[in-house]
């Protein structure tokens, strides 16, 4: 297939709530109207209890317990609500079960920790955290656009991928014409996501590309170690080659290394429990 075939078939992908779409546009802004965001999410009785699950889990270490989405703004801030309200309603959003080869409980544990890893680097970086964990949550979502679209042509790209032994992206591209980062970026235009996302999602697995932007070299370390951590429960897990450049940006001691495998596995379990309920 080409690429206009697959942007051409994305209007049949699950839509998000309203006020998600809003609120994935918006992510770099500031001057969000607190009041009438609340409201719009209270209207989701089942976004809003899972959003408050993960306001009051121990990531966020908050000193009292938020009991609406209008104290989780104040207490959380805008940005960071604004996330957990989004990973609320994405984990949900997709459709499971329709590729046998494609384990979706494996891929949002992968997305999860990946999440989880880049919101903790984030703060080793002095980068915004609230942002780095929605790229990390988002990065591989292109997989279930191709799974969604193309469920009987994706599971047997992942069944020749593992009998070879092969690179997925290489893979994807040799069997489809396209392959899942090109998919993420073009759902991610189509929902139009900020310009910060959308350059994670199209960079994560090529970071020292020029223009890619340091929030992709975030999601693409963050990506590796949860691999190496071995959180998604795959068979036979394989850390993909992380990029020098990216590594050597982060220029952490080993010291805060163990520290963020520390933390990351901390803040996985908790999220994963309220998120994959």
């Amino acid at each position: 297939m080409t690429l206009d075939e697959l942007t051409a078939g994305l209007d049949d992908l699950p839509s998000l709530p309203a006020v998600v779409m809003e609120l994935l546009g918006s992510i770099d802004q500031e001057d969000a109207d607190l009041a009438l965001l609340a409201k719009k999410v209270a209207l989701d009785q089942a976004l809003t209890a899972k959003t408050l699950r993960l306001a009051n889990s121990s990531a966020f270490g908050l000193q009292v317990k938020v009991t609406t989405i209008q104290q989780a703004l104040t207490f959380l801030g805008v940005q960071a609500t604004r996330n957990l309200i989004m990973a609320a309603s994405i984990t949900g959003c997709f459709p499971s079960g329709r590729c046998p080869a494609f384990n979706d409980k494996a891929f949002w544990r992968l997305s999860i920790a990946t999440a989880a890893c880049a919101r903790v680097l984030a703060r080793h970086m002095h980068f915004n955290p609230d942002v780095a964990f929605t790229a990390g949550l988002l990065h591989g979502i292109g997989r279930l656009v191709l799974v969604t679209r193309y469920p009987e042509q994706y599971d047997a790209v992942l069944r020749e991928c593992e009998r070879v032994d092969g690179d997925l992206l290489e893979t994807e591209r040799a069997m489809l014409g396209v392959d899942h980062v090109l998919a993420g970026r073009a759902l991610a235009e189509h929902w139009q996501f900020s310009d910060t996302l959308r350059q994670a999602i199209a960079f994560h697995v090529q970071p020292e590309m020029p223009g890619a932007g340091f929030l992709a070299t975030i999601v693409h370390v963050a990506s590796a170690v949860a691999h190496a951590l071995d959180l998604a429960g795959y068979a036979n897990e394989v850390v993909p080659t992380v990029s020098s450049v990216a590594w050597t940006a982060l220029g952490l001691s080993e010291e805060a290394w163990l520290q963020v495998f520390r933390e990351t596995e901390l803040q996985f379990e908790e999220m994963t429990a309220i998120l994959l309920a």
